[in-house]
């Protein structure tokens, strides 16, 4: 396991991460991967994600975890049995994200942190430098390379910062910055991470963490998507 900042194992129960997932159905999750994936195939990859996503976060003692699920309830049940499970409520994904601030603030954690379950490999380290953070500062952000972020924390509601947002969009990053800048709230950049939105960025997934079990998975079972070199 990854090792974990010592200063952070103290946290009073009151840090959360909540990792925001989908029931891996085809045609579903990982649309943008189809093609070349064939919806089954883009199903059983985010099914892979997710569980790594969750098997990594759900061993680290710098907070406790939580998966925001939209899908049939017993499937998350069935999959996380030891895993808190709090349902995603919204029409788009700005309403569900500002709900489950809302819920999570409401049940007395200070610090929320919101991840989502396509970078498999996202560091550890990156996870517990945001609730750091998060001890002197507002809002925490790490970029994606497509224009959204992999993670935002809080520490306050502030649902200002998900309404009208045009979400799957290169300016959900920009748009947001400029919110927080109009609104003089406290924030923090961390360093940047990727999703696994395209064929290029699995690849990259392949040579940046190839002992993951997201890599593995893709070795053994979407090979013919990733022909060697010649």
């Amino acid at each position: 396991m990854e090792d974990v900042d010592k200063s952070l194992r103290d946290h009073d129960g009151k840090s959360v991460l909540g990792v925001y997932a989908k029931q891996p159905l085809p045609g579903q999750v990982k649309t943008r991967l189809c093609p070349p994936l064939s919806p089954p195939e883009a199903a059983g990859l985010y099914q892979c994600a997710l569980q790594e996503t969750v098997t990594r976060m759900q061993g680290c003692e710098a907070f406790e975890l939580v998966i925001c699920y939209a899908g049939e309830p017993s499937w998350f049940a069935e999959a996380f049995p030891d895993v808190q499970l709090l349902p995603q409520r919204g029409e788009d994904l700005g309403v569900r994200m500002a709900d489950s601030f809302s819920q999570l603030f409401q049940q007395g954690y200070r610090q929320v942190v919101l991840i989502g379950s396509d970078s498999p490999d996202l560091p550890l380290q990156l996870v517990e430098q945001a609730f750091r953070k998060l001890r002197q500062t507002d809002v925490v952000l790490a970029p994606a390379e497509d224009g959204g972020y992999v993670l935002i924390g809080k520490s306050k509601f502030l649902p200002e910062l998900f309404s009208a947002i045009r979400w799957s969009s290169a300016e959900v990053l920009p748009e947001t910055l400029r919110r927080i800048e109009k609104l003089g709230i406290k924030a923090f950049l961390l360093p940047g991470w990727e999703d696994l939105d395209d064929l290029a960025a699995l690849g990259r997934l392949l040579r940046r963490s190839p002992q993951s079990r997201t890599a593995d998975y893709l070795r053994r079972q979407l090979a013919q998507h990733f022909p060697a070199p010649r």
